[in-house]
Formats: structure tokens, C-alpha cells, sequence
């Protein structure tokens, strides 16, 4: 895979620990690297800031983790060491708010035996990044250089359709590619957003401050099932076909997401290749646009969209589709590297 890839995993905030670059923090640095700095206390029914969140798959259960310098921090193993009741898993803490999860954390990162509570990323097998969305709301054609390629007409108003709840996959997952209905598979790396405050007809202006925060997503597709008839539901809804993660990084660390670069790589080669800044609508027009029709809930998800270098806005006779056996590495600015394979 191409170096350049890793120029742009630059988390933000110290507790973003980019793999790639190896950068660690150390001594007094430990608390800020986790984004509990300097600060006063988070109240209860607050967000969290400054953290940056995953789901660890463990026994066939879910539960939460936050990126340390030190480690991944296992909430729940640590919840129980210091007998702190605090959210255990990433819905508990989109809906419920903080409710002492960073007092937590600072104990945790702060303690000699805490050690045991601490776990080895490399190790830990990954769920969804969110896994209880009430809607997984997605975005066609939102970017000007992809419907140019495709030959689609710029849209004047969001382009809007679901995804269900089976389609979510997760960092390391697996892809079985439906190939007894269809052939055509392709990659869509996407901007995922996560709402965090119900929203209904909220302004462009204000929109932001409902985002809880923010993930990397692959919008897989079955494009001759989503050609098939007028819905896209049969080429975008097979299980699976939505990872995102491995991270979800709190939107007070993401101050414009409309300034992201993103990528997909296929088997190491560079696909797709984008800003954010290409997007037709963005992430605030796309949140007052959707609050409009709708309640939006905490939880829920926007795919915002793919830019150019899919595989169906290539010429037909350069079309090749992926297969079992294929290795898809998507990865959005700050957010994180999401690898799955397909089989």
C-alpha cells in the first residue's frame, strides 16, 4: 500500500493514536492523550469530549472500549474493578450522556492497578462502532467529481435512502458476498456521521451541535441488484454490506468535517481518492435537510456520501468487480483505518 495513505492519519486530539505512525504519549501526557485534559467535570447527561470510542466483541456480546495512550481501556472490566456504575456499551453513552464515564477513564489511566483493565488493540476482536441505530440514512451522488462519473445529474435537493440493521459490519469483519443473486460488488468510502440530541427541523446553522460524533464507512454495493429495479434496497441491504469504524471520534475533535480526505484501497491499490470539500450537500445541509421530513434520534447515521473511483463509474470494459477473497482498507481523516475482506 502506498505510504501517502498514512499522511493524513492524523487523529485529532492525542488520544487518536495512529498505528501507522507509531506516535505515543507518555508521563504526564497520559490524561490529555485521552482527551481528559485539563477541564472541569462532564456532567451527567453531557457527551463525552475528547474521546475516542470502539466496541469490543467479546462472547458474542458488545461492549465499550476507549482509545488511551495506554491501551484500549475496557469500560466494563473497569467499571467493575472500581465499582463505578457508568455506561458499558456506545448506545448507553449516545443516549445516557457521560454519567461519570470520564471521571472513570482519568481513575483508570491514573491507577497502578488498572493495568489488567487495559487491553492490547492487536487483540481485540471489533463490533460496529455503533451498533443500535434507529436509521441508517444514506446519501447518492453527493459528491460532484462521482456524478460526473456516472453520468448522473447534479442533485438539486439530498439524495436519500436506508440501510437496515443487518447491514452493519465492523474493523476486521468479513463480507460473504451474496453471489447467488449478484455479481457486480463494489466500494464506496463514506464520511459516516452520528447523531447525538433528537433533532427535528433544526437550522443548517445549528445542525452540527446535534452530532455526537463521527466514524469511517464503506457503503458496499451489489450494483446490478441496485439497477435491478428503480430502489437501490436490493444493492445496498445484503448483511454486511455497511462497516464502519473501527472508531467513533467525538465530534468536539472533528471541527469541520467538511475538511476530510478520504480513501479506499483495494488489495493495497489506492481507488478512490477525495476531500469532503467535493461533497453537494454538506453534513449540516444534510442534517437540516433529513430533520425536516423526520425526528432524528440519537444513534442514528448518515453515509454522506462517496466520491469518485468506484468501480461503476469506470467505462464497461474496465469494470472489474470485486470478489472473495479481496481486501478493502477505507479510511477518512482522523477518523481511522476500517479494513474488512470479502469472501
Amino acid at each position: 500500500m502506498k505510504t501517502n495513505r498514512r499522511d493524513f492519519l492524523k487523529f485529532a486530539g492525542a488520544a487518536l493514536v495512529a498505528g501507522a505512525a507509531g506516535t505515543m504519549l507518555t508521563g504526564s501526557d497520559a490524561l490529555a492523550g485521552a482527551g481528559l485534559g485539563a477541564g472541569g467535570k462532564v456532567k451527567q447527561g453531557e457527551p463525552p469530549k475528547g474521546m475516542t470510542f470502539l466496541t469490543i466483541s467479546k462472547n458474542g456480546e458488545y461492549s465499550l472500549g476507549v482509545k488511551t495512550n495506554k491501551g484500549i481501556l475496557d469500560v466494563k472490566a473497569a467499571s467493575a474493578l472500581f465499582k463505578k456504575k457508568v455506561p458499558t456499551t456506545i448506545d448507553d453513552v449516545i443516549q445516557g450522556g457521560d454519567q461519570g464515564l470520564t471521571a472513570l477513564v482519568k481513575t483508570a489511566l491514573k491507577s497502578d492497578k488498572a493495568k489488567g483493565v487495559f487491553l492490547e488493540e492487536s487483540k481485540i476482536q471489533f463490533g460496529p462502532c455503533v451498533t443500535n441505530p434507529e436509521k441508517i440514512l444514506m446519501l447518492g451522488f453527493n459528491y460532484r467529481q462521482h456524478a460526473m462519473e456516472t453520468g448522473t445529474p447534479i442533485p438539486t435537493s439530498p439524495v436519500l435512502f436506508t440501510k437496515t440493521n443487518n447491514t452493519l459490519n465492523c474493523h476486521n469483519g468479513t463480507i460473504k458476498l451474496p453471489t447467488h443473486v449478484g455479481t457486480k460488488f463494489d466500494h464506496e468510502v463514506e464520511l459516516v456521521v452520528v447523531m447525538g440530541k433528537t433533532a427535528y427541523r433544526v437550522s443548517e446553522q445549528d445542525a452540527l451541535k446535534y452530532v455526537f460524533g463521527y466514524c469511517t464507512g464503506n457503503d458496499f454495493s451489489a450494483r446490478d441488484l441496485q439497477r435491478k429495479t428503480s430502489q437501490f434496497l436490493l444493492g445496498k441491504n445484503s448483511d454486511g454490506f455497511a462497516p464502519i469504524g473501527p472508531y467513533l471520534v467525538t465530534a468536539d475533535q472533528i471541527p469541520d468535517p467538511n475538511n476530510l480526505k478520504l480513501e479506499c484501497y483495494i488489495n493495497g491499490e489506492r481507488r478512490q481518492s477525495n476531500n469532503t470539500k467535493d461533497m453537494i450537500f454538506n453534513v449540516a445541509t444534510i442534517i437540516s435537510y433529513a430533520s425536516q421530513h423526520w425526528t432524528l434520534k440519537p444513534g442514528d447515521m448518515f453515509f454522506t456520501g462517496t466520491p469518485e473511483g468506484v468501480i461503476f463509474g469506470k467505462p464497461v470494459d474496465k469494470q472489474v468487480w470485486l470478489k472473495a477473497g479481496d481486501k478493502v482498507t477505507t479510511v477518512v481523516e482522523k477518523l481511522g483505518e476500517l479494513k474488512f475482506s470479502l469472501t
